[in-house]
């Protein structure tokens, strides 16, 4: 049987391990940290529990398919809800609006909040899906870095509408362009945090984001976003993966166009496959440092990174969901402020997750755990010890105006989570959350490969190659991986 090696227990690592273990390999996976899961953790603190990285649940198609392909019901082990709201917007001159899952409701909410008629925000609705429908088997489901994905119908279906795709116009131009309203122009330009870039950068072909998210919803995995990547882990277990936690690669050992082995406490592990699930940039810089790096991908633009702040708060707001945005006033300025002054903004556009809202036990009685997360530039060695404390005044001082309460008072435990802590805790290359931006409209082209061109047995996964950062495209991604290898059984 042959041995293929994972480097990582990210989701993409393990959604890796439970598909070449389906291909017959004999799959060990290592991880730096005593646990599985990567970003997609949790923590508790005096009876509060926090999801530690990522709080959006969309396309859980995609982790279904993981049991589905293991001839397992995925109910049987992962369950989840869709939310009804998707999320509480509020602006600061006091216009709030209600994301509802049902379009219909949505756009009943858009004409009575914004005075935005329905036939706008559906004609661009359409035109996102036809982008999305057009380019997903292209950028989604196979490597961009092959050129058989290139010849197929589709993709010249899709060459043929490039127009369509508006590639030569920032998402921000765009929305501008189709909506006009200020504040839905805002709305929609935020969906550019998702992949960590800016509205006013990214391309136009962007708007295929918001496509994903009315299509399909928001959901709620029951137990918290942890269950998503614990699942997956006993799922993998069940096939016959391997993990070894605590345990760091230090090195891939290769010859001139074979990986052989991983280095890990001094000790040389053999394998026929290896995955990493690690960044691209420490990959290759620190376990590949004999080999010839891919200098223009690891020199990208990082996308942004985030400081978090986990409280937990003894009180109960009825205002807000599970998830909430308060919006900055000068969406531009704070971008610009991220990406090229990498400064931390007097006013931040802030997102606050309670999943206690959904899943009662997540904090005592009367008690709600806010996970509150501000966009920041990746960890260019700001000071962070001193940009914390303003940012946590701002934070607060933003909150308590808008919700017109006191806030502070009420924290009863404190967590936070900096860039530098991320890079850390993650091995995510300056604390950037999605790896490179996507800040060009070559970007999705110049993300790192699914494969080695050097080595022809090593291949990479998770959100710092292609197709991209967020859970839904890191499982993809390991499915990427797993149909570029012959199946063994």
């Amino acid at each position: 049987m042959k041995k293929s090696i994972v480097i990582g227990a990210g989701i993409a690592g393990i959604a890796t391990s439970i598909r070449l273990a389906k291909k017959g390999y004999a799959v060990e996976v290592y991880e730096s940290n005593a646990y599985a899961g990567g970003k997609l953790s949790a923590f508790s603190s005096e009876g509060f529990r926090f999801d530690a990285g990522p709080s959006l649940f969309t396309m859980p198609q995609y982790v279904d398919a993981l049991f589905e392909l293991c001839d397992e019901d995925p109910r049987a082990h992962f369950t989840y809800h869709k939310k009804e709201i998707g999320c509480e917007y509020f602006w600061p001159d006091g216009t709030r609006l209600t994301a509802y899952s049902d379009q219909n409701r949505f756009l009943q909410e858009v004409e009575e909040k914004l005075n935005v008629a329905p036939t706008v925000v559906k004609k661009y609705l359409a035109r996102a899906k036809e982008k999305f429908d057009l380019t997903a088997e292209l950028f989604l489901e196979n490597s961009l870095h092959r050129w058989e994905t290139f010849l197929t119908k589709n993709t010249i279906k899709a060459l043929a509408r490039l127009p369509l795709f508006e590639l030569n116009k920032s998402l921000a131009k765009v929305n501008t362009a189709q909506l006009k309203e200020p504040h839905l122009v805002q709305f929609y330009n935020r969906f550019a945090t998702y992949n960590g870039s800016s509205p006013f950068q990214t391309p136009g072909i962007m708007t295929l984001v918001q496509h994903l998210e009315s299509e399909y919803g928001t959901f709620v995995p029951e137990g918290g976003m942890e269950q998503i990547s614990q699942s997956l882990f006993q799922l993998a277990k069940r096939q016959g993966v391997k993990f070894y936690f605590n345990q760091k690669v230090t090195e891939i050992l290769h010859t001139k166009n074979e990986v052989t082995a991983v280095m890990v406490n001094k000790q040389k592990l053999l394998a026929d496959v290896i995955v990493s699930n690690m960044d691209i940039f420490p990959t290759y810089r620190y376990l590949l440092p004999k080999a010839k790096a891919p200098e223009k991908i690891l020199a990208q633009e990082r996308s942004s990174s985030a400081v978090i702040f986990y409280w937990g708060i003894q009180k109960q707001f009825p205002a807000l969901d599970l998830h909430n945005i308060f919006f900055s006033e000068d969406y531009q300025a704070e971008f610009n402020a991220i990406f090229n002054e990498h400064t931390l903004y007097d006013d931040p556009t802030i997102y606050v997750n309670i999943t206690a809202k959904d899943v009662p036990s997540d904090a005592p009685k009367g008690c709600e755990n806010w996970f509150v997360m501000i966009n920041t530039p990746a960890d260019y060695e700001q000071d962070w010890e001193t940009d914390i404390v303003s940012l946590r005044t701002k934070v607060l001082d933003k909150l308590e105006k808008r919700l017109n309460t006191s806030i502070r008072s009420h924290i009863v435990t404190e967590e936070v989570l900096t860039p530098p802590m991320i890079e850390t805790k993650t091995q995510s290359h300056l604390g950037a959350l999605y790896g490179a931006s996507s800040n060009n409209k070559m970007a999705a082209f110049w993300r790192h490969p699914n494969f080695s061109r050097e080595f022809n047995n090593l291949y990479f996964c998770g959100g710092s190659v292609h197709p991209g950062g967020g859970i839904p495209l890191c499982l993809l991604s390991a499915k990427i991986v797993s149909d570029q290898l012959a199946s063994l059984t």
